[in-house]
């Protein structure tokens, strides 16, 4: 590692002082992915020349691993003739990668200028959804016949030209449904040279459909611990398969995708380095939380219109551990669908757990509050400090109980209807539970003035 980052730093230097005729001998000893890292964040002006430096036979790996955006800026350089060349060199799932970032004319022109055989196949996987099983799948697999026996899928193997390592095959009927599927080393063993791979083959293969959603995938992989899952049809025909190496792109991917819209963004942030798309990511959220402030001032400019105002003392207080409280349980339910640890059809229980759990939280904590209420204000209150710490501590109580099982209503509703429910938290969650709060904290105090006065005239 240490002589990988010297490396670096000597292409940094040549880099900055213009020295490219030095570049080649220290480039094309790196690994795609490290190069592809050094054209990501050289300057703009130096990308596509430290492109052009890197030898032609490692070209389309490097280009595979560019982030979108530089992907782009060097794409814009290339011929047509030139890019059809590099992406007949890819795997079929990067190229169909590739080239569905591309506008349709140019795609189609690509296509044309490839090979039959490559275009076909990656014509084939433009077909799906790019957030599906069939979007993220590859079709260079290997497939031997049922009735083969293991060492004449041991001579068909090695005839096969694969883009990607295999580790095992997959056993198809004649009709290419999938039989199983049986390990490499399997096949090498001399005891099974002569025996049917129907006899041989694990019969219990965990496969998923070209139109499965790339979170449930990832899902799947993850609880069975697979490299490489089989992607099938609608027919039950082997089709492609998803490799280890687009799993983690997956999780990657879903995991940034979910952090951003809590935080009220979206990842295209990373890719764009203009004020003006970071304020075109994040202002409909903000609209959000400044529309949710008009509503609040609102209901504050109540307090003060009820001359209440030793109870707007507590208003931060009560609006920050709602808000909170309700990120919290969001947060968590999100979490638990998204590894597939809360089940959809026992969902009562959590809400009742969180139910539980804000309440408690909110007895300790409103107890707390009512005490310091009651210090704080004391006698120089125009309401009593045993009244003023039973309201304040209520309101605590009831605000962060209402915020607990909203907070874990909102994601597990979105997640019924089919939506994303990590669309639930951040701002969403955050603006909600701020006017509920006050609502909660108005409502409270009202009524509990109402009783007040309607004991003291009784």
């Amino acid at each position: 590692m240490s002589d990988i980052n010297r490396i670096k730093e000597r292409i940094n230097f040549c880099i900055q002082g213009g020295l490219w005729e030095q570049l080649p001998k220290f480039l094309n000893d790196l690994h795609p992915a490290d190069i592809a890292e050094i054209i990501n964040h050289a300057p703009l002006g130096a990308q596509n020349t430290l492109f052009e430096l890197i030898d032609q036979e490692i070209k389309p790996d490097v280009l595979a691993e560019l982030d979108q955006q530089t992907e782009a800026d060097v794409l814009e350089e290339l011929t047509d003739e030139q890019i059809s060349d590099l992406v007949e060199e890819m795997a079929p799932d990067d190229a169909a990668d590739l080239l569905g970032d591309l506008e349709d004319d140019q795609r189609e022109e690509i296509l044309e200028l490839m090979e039959h055989e490559e275009s076909e196949e990656v014509r084939e996987l433009l077909k799906y959804d790019e957030e599906t099983a069939g979007g993220i799948m590859t079709s260079d697999f290997v497939a031997v016949s049922a009735d083969m026996t293991a060492a004449q899928a041991i001579a068909h193997i090695g005839s096969i030209d694969l883009e990607e390592p295999v580790y095992f095959a997959y056993v198809v009927a004649t009709d290419g449904r999938l039989q199983g599927y049986i390990q490499l080393w399997e096949l090498l063993k001399t005891t099974h040279l002569q025996q049917p791979l129907s006899s041989l083959a694990v019969k219990d293969t965990i496969s998923v459909q070209t139109d499965t959603d790339q979170e449930e995938v990832a899902r799947t992989a993850s609880k069975y611990d697979l490299s490489s899952l089989p992607v099938l049809d609608a027919n039950g025909i082997l089709v492609g398969r998803i490799t280890v190496d687009d799993i983690i792109d997956v999780i990657e991917e879903e995991a940034s995708e979910d952090i951003f819209k809590l935080a009220g963004s979206n990842e295209s942030e990373l890719e764009y380095n203009s004020p003006l798309h970071a304020c075109k990511a994040r202002l409909p959220w903000l609209m959000i939380t400044l529309l949710a402030g008009f509503v609040s001032s609102l209901i504050l400019k109540q307090f003060i219109d009820h001359h209440i105002v030793a109870l707007s003392f507590f208003v931060p207080i009560i609006m920050a551990m709602g808000g909170n409280t309700g990120i919290q349980s969001s947060t968590l339910i999100i979490r638990g669908l998204a590894v597939g640890s809360i089940d959809e059809r026992g969902l009562s229980k959590y809400l009742i757990r969180e139910l539980a759990a804000g309440a408690l939280m909110g007895i300790m904590c409103g107890t707390l509050i009512g005490l310091w209420s009651s210090y704080m204000v004391g006698a120089n209150s125009e309401i009593p400090a045993l009244y003023l710490a039973f309201t304040v501590g209520t309101s605590l109580f009831v605000a962060m109980t209402f915020a607990a099982v909203f907070g874990a209503f909102a994601p597990l509703l979105l997640n019924r209807f089919k939506a994303d429910p990590a669309v639930a938290s951040g701002p969403f969650v955050t603006a909600s539970n701020d006017i509920l709060a006050l609502l909660i904290y108005y409502g409270v105090t009202v009524g509990l003035i109402l009783l007040r006065t309607h004991w003291i005239g009784s």
